[in-house]
């Protein structure tokens, strides 16, 4: 993994270091460390990034001014804040975790085990995606996705407009962060549960989930059965 630590005081910065060499050992592939929102944003535009441990005051800066493009990015997002009253925010912006200080490696540890496992909305309260557009970044409300199709390393989100954007993360990690209102019912497609009109199954045993749009979109085989209970 290669891990970008965002934090303005050095003591800290040095204790999360060490604590994320300790909880990923040789998975760790580089580690770098910033105490500055515009060093940061810097390292993001020039670099090849798995995640980001985000403190959200920087120095009197905001670190929100960051969370926008980070989240928008490929790689995933964990707070590190004593500001508990934003984990809620951080959380509707699209962050994987939110860490309060003070923190131990245990607490630490869990936040890193979350980046492997596809349970973490369900505490998760997403409201927004963003996505990249002309330099800047756009907030998607979660309401008018319709559905998130794969598109090798990023996903097109079909919009209640008909509109399609592209956003850089993986259908993979998109699924991690959305609730459970989202359905991953094919390997290349997540659907909102409740656009779907009709589930149906066409020649060849070909599963199909007919959307309240007039779309039509593939079932996997192995997700027909758990998807017919879900949608009752």
């Amino acid at each position: 993994m290669n891990i970008l630590i965002v934090e303005d005081e050095s003591r800290i910065a040095k204790r999360i270091e060490r604590m994320t060499r300790d909880i990923l050992g040789d998975t760790l592939q580089s580690i770098q460390y910033s105490n500055t929102l515009q060093e940061a944003v810097k390292i993001v535009e020039n670099n090849t990034l798995d995640l980001i441990l985000l403190d959200l005051n920087l120095n009197g800066n905001n670190g929100f001014d960051l969370l926008t493009t980070a989240v928008s990015s490929s790689f995933h997002t964990i707070i590190i804040s004593a500001y508990k009253e934003q984990a809620i925010t951080a959380f509707e912006y699209g962050v994987l975790d939110f860490v309060p200080k003070p923190f131990n490696q245990e607490r630490l540890a869990k936040a890193f085990h979350r980046i492997h496992t596809k349970d973490t909305a369900k505490a998760n309260a997403i409201k927004f995606l963003a996505v990249k557009k002309r330099h800047k970044v756009q907030l998607i409300p979660i309401e008018n996705v319709v559905y998130i199709k794969g598109a090798g390393v990023y996903t097109e989100l079909y919009l209640t407009d008909g509109k399609k954007e592209l956003h850089d993360k993986s259908l993979e990690k998109l699924e991690q962060l959305l609730a459970p209102s989202f359905e991953r019912i094919h390997k290349s497609y997540l659907v909102k549960m409740t656009e779907i009109a009709k589930i149906s199954v066409a020649s060849g045993s070909k599963y199909i989930a007919e959307l309240k749009n007039g779309e039509r979109i593939p079932i996997g085989r192995t997700k027909y059965k758990d998807l017919k209970v879900k949608w009752g």
